[in-house]
């Protein structure tokens, strides 16, 4: 059974985590999370090491909270929150108090609060950093599916050896790796802007230079002997990723659905399909 992350971050992998298991190798001594987002993967593998990134700051501070609070410790501050502000799946102006105190304080168990009661448990923040997602009336509570995953997930972070950084992926230090690692990178998708990579987060946002910069370090990282898997979409609602598709020729493409694996993307309807894969060098 694997366990599943708190955060409902867009693009998580839970969903999938079974195949892209069956392609990771056994024998992992650290394993690079460059792009952790929920991180539902890097929680999951087993590694001597590791290393959990994002540039996305609120992320990386929530997970160190989780790993340095004692469980019951933080059950018991996140329910003091919710009985403050009388938290329902109705208490609309309960919410709008809280979200307006979160960003005033930026206090870590607010944060984590409000992304229970956001629409769609979304967490979304405009330029200036600040949440604005809006409130998930009569569908968001903290209920007990997101307290056994806290819990799940704040055990994982204590018993394993996780080191955690804020870079941006140019920025982290791979010079350490060798052949015994893995480079574990689940980008923004080109073709499939979300929230989350649109520039009007007050992150970098993901265009064409990005993805390219990302595939020369890929090529780097194989030239080196240092294995990698990369997370992506050839296709998506009619759109094609015509560079990754070029580069991936180099590499091993694996079908997250094995019935587009010898079809060549001969589609009937392209903008019907997408086709996720993870592209590896081994």
């Amino acid at each position: 059974m694997f366990i599943k992350s708190p955060l409902n971050y867009t693009g998580g992998k839970f969903k999938i985590l079974k195949s892209v298991f069956q392609v990771f190798p056994k024998d992992i001594r650290t394993f690079v999370d460059v792009f952790a987002g929920g991180f539902n993967v890097g929680i999951n593998v087993e590694a001597e090491t590791i290393v959990c990134n994002d540039q996305i700051t609120y992320l990386i501070e929530l997970f160190q909270m989780f790993q340095k609070t004692d469980v019951d410790v933080l059950l018991k501050r996140i329910k003091k929150v919710i009985g403050t502000y009388g938290l329902t799946q109705q208490n609309q102006e309960g919410y709008y108090a809280l979200r307006d105190d979160y960003n005033r304080s930026k206090d870590l168990t607010k944060l984590f609060v409000l992304t229970c009661y956001a629409f769609n448990h979304q967490i979304r923040f405009n330029n200036s950093h600040e949440f604005n997602s809006p409130f998930g009336r009569n569908r968001s509570s903290f209920n007990a599916n997101i307290e056994k995953n806290l819990t799940e997930f704040s055990q994982a972070l204590h018993e394993k050896e996780i080191a955690f950084s804020n870079l941006d992926f140019t920025k982290l230090d791979y010079a350490a790796l060798d052949s015994r690692d893995l480079v574990y990178c689940d980008p923004p998708y080109l073709i499939s802007t979300g929230n989350y990579n649109d520039g009007n987060r007050g992150f970098k946002d993901w265009k064409e230079k990005e993805e390219r910069t990302l595939l020369e370090l890929l090529d780097r990282l194989h030239e080196k002997g240092i294995r990698f898997a990369l997370s992506n979409v050839l296709y998506h609602k009619g759109l094609s990723n015509d560079l990754l598709i070029e580069w991936s020729n180099k590499y091993q493409i694996h079908y997250i659905d094995k019935t587009y694996s010898n079809c060549n993307y001969q589609f009937k309807d392209r903008g019907a399909v997408t086709v996720e894969v993870l592209i590896t060098n081994y």
